[in-house]
């Protein structure tokens, strides 16, 4: 089971189990040269609490400020520094549709996860658009930042099962010093 289960893995392009065929996740807009930017003082005066980190990028045609604090991430207007709200759904499925790079234009299902799962243990809460193609696409999207958490698809699925088997994670899929991988392995070197 252990050598079949990493002998079939290793035949799926990983790029096609992370689904890049299907969407782009790095797909990054510049900033537009000539906009007035608020200075990081006035992000960090508005959040009223310690600044990690700063950054500005594009969102949905507009530029924030992502500002990461101890209690999170929040995004703000990087023009005037008002404190966005939290991204709603209608907002994660246009991220999740222009990040999509096929050419049919499927119809989605959006809806908000607070609860880890094998598919998705990232960022909660998240948006999960799910897309009704033939790979049952679901694009997860970070409900702090409007940022593709994850890519999931049936590639990955498959990928994953197989993966869980091979560490012998039955649950979790990602502990490979299971008791039953180390047992296996150790019945291994005294043979």
């Amino acid at each position: 089971m252990w050598f079949a289960s990493g002998a079939l893995m290793s035949f799926l392009p990983i790029d096609r189990v992370h689904g890049d065929h299907l969407v782009d996740r790095k797909a990054v807009a510049p900033l537009p040269r000539g906009v007035a930017l608020v200075p990081p003082s006035v992000i960090v005066a508005a959040t009223g609490t310690r600044i990690e980190t700063v950054s500005y990028r594009m969102w949905l045609g507009r530029p924030v400020a992502e500002a990461t604090t101890a209690r999170g991430t929040r995004l703000f207007d990087a023009r005037t520094g008002a404190l966005l709200p939290a991204p709603t759904a209608a907002q994660a499925q246009a991220v999740a549709r222009a990040a999509w790079r096929s050419n049919d234009h499927p119809s989605v299902n959006v809806e908000l996860i607070d609860r880890a799962s094998p598919e998705y243990r990232g960022t909660l809460p998240a948006w999960r658009v799910t897309f009704a193609d033939p790979d049952s696409t679901r694009i997860f999207v970070a409900a702090d930042t409007g940022r593709i958490a994850a890519v999931r698809t049936g590639t990955w699925r498959l990928y994953d099962f197989f993966w869980s088997l091979h560490i012998m994670d039955w649950k979790n899929h990602e502990d490979f010093n299971t008791p039953w991988l180390l047992g296996f392995a150790s019945t291994a070197l005294t043979e």
